[in-house]
This record gives C-alpha cells, structure tokens and sequence, in this order.
C-alpha cells in the first residue's frame, strides 16, 4: 500500500501520535457532557466556566491561546458525539497489545466476542475478548506507554 518504507513510518507515527492526542480530548468532551447532563439549569456563564476548567485539566499547556480566548471557550461547539470513538480505541489499542503478546489467545477471544454479536453489553464483550472496559489509570496507563514506546521505536 505505501510506496516505501519511510511513508509506511511517516504513516504508523501520524496514527500513534493521534491516538495520543484523542484521548485527552475524548476524556475532556466525555466530562464536558456529563456536567452538562448533570447540571441542567445551568447558565451560560457557568457551561463556559465548566468547559474552560476541562480545557485547563485535560488540554495542551503548550499551546498560547492569547489572541484566541473566545475560539478555546466555544471549542465544545465543534463536537457532537465523541465517546463512542473512545471506546472503540480503547478496545482497539488493548486488542493490538494482546495481539502483540499472544496472537492465538488475543485473535480467538475477540474471534469468541464477535461471535456474541449484540446478545450481550458491551462491558460483556470487552470480557468475552479478554479487554477490560475502563477508562481508568489502570487500563490507559499501560495502553498509553505502549503506544509511547512503539512511537520511541520509529525512526524520527
């Protein structure tokens, strides 16, 4: 598919290092939502406030917003549903770790969830494939060093 070895490296690096962008964006608009649900007479001053203190634990301290404060305290508008993405990776990235470790055991167990198809939850699922559904420290953390060292990997 890629016409040499360097694409296929530029390529690997741009999916990894988006994967490491999306989910502190997932986790931020995740939150955003529920305050939203959690606090339904809320003002627009308020909804601002909430976004801007998710912004300030979850986003990039990299970043100079000076000249664009009102682009960063609207951003949520851009969003329309964002967990179901999140999930599928969480899935995704713990698959490939599996793969990576014991191929037949990873390939049966997900093999073993499809074949459940809609019969069960999806927590359910995640089992049935040997994953664990859980946006904790405990699942992410090593996810996210596992993507940190494939990206360590590559060549620059």
């Amino acid at each position: 598919f890629y016409p040499s070895d360097e694409d296929l490296g530029r390529a690997k690096r741009t999916f990894f290092e988006g994967i490491l962008r999306f989910l502190p964006w997932m986790a931020t608009i995740d939150l955003f939502q529920h305050w939203i649900y959690t606090h339904p007479g809320h003002t627009a001053a308020q909804r601002r406030e909430a976004w801007l203190a998710l912004l300030g634990r979850f986003g990039s301290k990299a970043v100079d917003w000076t000249g664009h404060e009102e682009a960063r305290a609207t951003a949520w508008h851009r969003q329309l549903h964002y967990i179901e993405y999140g999930i599928a990776q969480l899935g995704a990235l713990q698959l490939w770790q599996r793969f990576r470790d014991d191929r037949e055991d990873a390939l049966r167990r997900y093999r073993g969830a499809l074949e459940l198809g809609g019969t069960r939850p999806l927590p359910a699922l995640f089992e049935a494939a040997g994953l664990r559904f859980a946006f904790d420290r405990a699942t992410l953390g090593p996810l996210v060093a596992a993507v940190a060292a494939e990206l360590d990997a590559m060549p620059a």
